[in-house]
């Protein structure tokens, strides 16, 4: 895929709206780091407040990944997570605006021989990565020592979009983004030696997934990490990050390698990436992305877990 470049359509009035709310978020975004920590967990706040659907969504969520929780701990977990998720928000905008040595400072790295052997060695690698709320800015405190090419969905404002892209980019100078659906892309990729973050931990539908247990609860889960490292002949890195509670950055972990992957059938693949995601997750379970309907889909005969979205 192609460098963004800037279009002359992006000057058109109807775009002058989401031009004046980056101006707006740039702004902002030039406070100290704590400043933006603090109004971050404010508008976490306001979020909890009216968006109802995806409060009530993760709340769902923690009720059925922590039932040994008291009904009060997971209405704390779940005000946490508010506050991560508007904190997430200017660490987004921090990734694309902040200038780089102020962004590196941040940076808490561990583990990245992982990913220096596999490229001396000529080996592509899956950082199987997980959708935490600190996705944006670990991925771009990760591409400032390493280049990681990453899977890409287009957005459907076109101004966004270019935003979106440079603003990512510019921490690899030689990253592709990738198109989520180019799985001829990605392998040949994967075959030249690049790295490519990926996260597995979403619910993509029955068709392309297996059912094994993930908090006790039969998820779907995509069988592509498997299929991808078999075809790639690549290895598959897990990566978390950590937004550090004393306001000093963030802690990246590139874990070793996974060993025997794949394994004999897809149901161990899918098994063992499931027992990573739940234990990464209950590490920092207050900075996981709840609001997204992990068990959206189910066995033939079971019931919904999640209750109608309200209009």
């Amino acid at each position: 895929m192609d460098r963004p470049r800037f279009r002359a359509v992006f000057l058109h009035p109807r775009f002058w709206l989401l031009w004046l709310g980056l101006g707006l978020l740039w702004l902002v975004t030039q406070l100290p780091y704590r400043a933006l920590l603090t109004i971050g967990r404010l508008l976490g706040a306001g979020m909890y407040r009216v968006a109802g659907d995806r409060r009530r969504i993760a709340a769902r969520n923690l009720e059925l990944c922590f039932p040994e929780k008291s009904a009060k701990e997971r209405k704390r977990l779940l005000k946490e997570n508010f506050a991560s998720t508007g904190i997430a928000f200017f660490e987004m905008a921090m990734s694309w605006w902040w200038p780089k040595p102020r962004l590196a400072r941040l940076a808490h790295v561990e583990g990245l021989e992982h990913l220096k052997q596999a490229h001396l060695e000529g080996k592509g690698v899956i950082l199987m990565a997980l959708h935490f709320t600190t996705l944006e800015i670990g991925a771009a405190l990760l591409g400032q020592k390493h280049t990681i090419d990453g899977m890409y969905r287009e957005h459907g404002n076109l101004l966004f979009d270019f935003i979106q892209r440079r603003g990512r980019e510019r921490h690899n100078l030689d990253s592709l983004a990738v198109e989520r659906d180019d799985v001829r892309g990605m392998l040949k990729l994967l075959r030249a030696g690049r790295a490519i973050w990926y996260a597995p931990d979403q619910d993509y539908g029955a068709k392309q997934s297996i059912f094994v247990p993930l908090f006790g609860i039969q998820a779907a889960t995509v069988t592509a990490t498997s299929k991808f490292a078999r075809l790639g002949k690549a290895l598959v890195v897990p990566f978390t990050q950590e937004r550090l509670a004393d306001g000093s950055g963030y802690r990246l972990v590139i874990h070793p390698p996974l060993t025997d992957f794949p394994g004999e059938t897809d149901e161990i693949d899918c098994l063992r990436i499931n027992q990573w995601v739940e234990a990464s997750v209950r590490e920092c379970p207050e900075q996981y992305l709840w609001t997204h309907r992990r068990f959206k889909s189910r066995p033939a005969g079971e019931p919904k877990l999640y209750e109608k979205r309200r209009r």
